[in-house]
């Protein structure tokens, strides 16, 4: 495994930044202390600009090659997500409710750890914009800083993110051209009847039965309005009425996800959610109202990027150790905005067996941080090399 040697000697140091970002996690924009660590790195490092307060706390820095040419884009997501950590670890979370439960604590490392050798060799030509982002998990903060021009701003020509996989081989990096994660809408519904007690259903308007037929009428769409070999997910996730056994409420709500990859199925699925809410609604005698937020689009990596990218990757971790044609997955990335803006490629990087991201005992695995920082200065490196 062709790990860089200056990044082999302070990987202990990214493990210490990667300890010390775990213990304070922070929720979407609100990334300011870790922003703050990462600027004080950026600074250690001699980074020859950095910009901050960039939707909201997001950092870009920039460090320059030898000589002319473009500029590469690379990002690292900050925050964390809203859970109670358990994974006993000595250094875990001490925000109360809130965990680095899907790695971006290490996700920034590997960034930092790129950068402090970019900016110690200078070995490419152009610049490369280190992109330390917010609000991936809630907030789409990657489209925010593309709304606020960072492509056009230090002039990026394409840009790479990584993300670490959970249950794949460690030090593994994978991919695949074209769509590689979903598109992600979120429905909710709000049901409204006429309350009342429970032993005179007769004098009621029942928005729970209601409800049971909503939620049974949503699982046609996808067997019986939807063409079977075009991936599609819609999951109910939440029904939320009632207060006791002997009261028929007023209301209910409903909540869901849809994911995909094609706009025609997205319109298809808003269509006949609506069609379902209102014909449920004239079938019980209740009033039902959709809400229907389409959030991040589909992450799409560029063909010619991903090849790049995978090259470069066989040379980091070797042949054996990629994956470029792996399937898509029906999870969702708010790099998908950067990827719209710029061409370019979104991997994966396996850390071994252990809990999934999202779950309360998840932890980044250390060991593949160096792997990481070496497989995004070689994208540099290689892309950009010095004449």
């Amino acid at each position: 495994m062709a790990v860089i040697n200056r990044i082999a000697d302070y990987a202990p140091e990214m493990t210490a930044w990667r300890r010390h970002l775990h213990q304070m996690p922070e929720l979407g924009f609100n990334c300011h202390k870790t922003a703050a660590f990462v600027v004080e790195k950026l600074k250690e490092f001699g980074a020859d600009e950095i910009h901050e307060g960039i939707a909201t706390s997001g950092v870009v820095a920039i460090i320059n090659g030898t000589g002319g040419g473009p500029t590469m884009g690379l990002r690292a997501d900050m925050d964390a997500l809203p859970i109670k950590e358990a994974t006993g670890a000595e250094y875990a979370s001490q925000v109360e409710g809130a965990m680095h439960a899907c790695g971006h604590d290490g996700h920034t490392t590997m960034l930092l750890g790129a950068a402090r050798y970019l900016a110690e060799t200078r070995n490419f030509a152009g610049r490369v914009a280190l992109i330390f982002q917010p609000a991936e998990e809630d907030g789409g903060g990657a489209g925010v800083m593309v709304k606020e021009g960072i492509m056009e701003r230090f002039d990026i020509a394409r840009v790479f993110a990584l993300h670490n996989a959970p249950n794949v081989p460690e030090g593994h990096l994978v991919t695949t051209p074209g769509p590689i994660m979903a598109a992600v809408d979120t429905f909710t519904i709000n049901v409204k009847g006429k309350g009342g007690h429970a032993a005179q259903p007769h004098s009621c308007v029942d928005p729970v039965v209601a409800s049971c037929g909503i939620v049974t009428a949503i699982q046609t769409i996808l067997s019986r309005n939807h063409h079977a070999l075009n991936d599609l997910v819609v999951s109910v996730t939440q029904i939320h009425t009632g207060s006791a056994e002997n009261i028929i409420p007023d209301t209910a709500y409903i909540n869901g996800t849809v994911r995909s990859f094609d706009p025609d199925v997205q319109n298809m699925v808003e269509r006949r959610l609506t069609e379902i809410v209102q014909g449920q609604a004239i079938a019980y005698g209740v009033e039902a109202e959709l809400d229907y937020f389409r959030d991040y689009p589909p992450t799409v990596n560029d063909a010619a990027q991903t090849a790049f990218a995978a090259d470069v990757a066989r040379d980091v971790v070797g042949n054996a150790q990629v994956d470029d044609s792996i399937d898509r997955e029906m999870g969702a990335e708010d790099f998908a905005y950067m990827l719209q803006a710029r061409p370019g490629a979104y991997l994966f990087l396996g850390q071994g067996d252990g809990p999934v991201c999202h779950h309360p005992a998840f932890d980044f695995n250390d060991e593949i941080a160096p792997i990481g920082a070496s497989y995004f200065v070689r994208l540099v490196e290689t892309g950009q090399p010095r004449t």
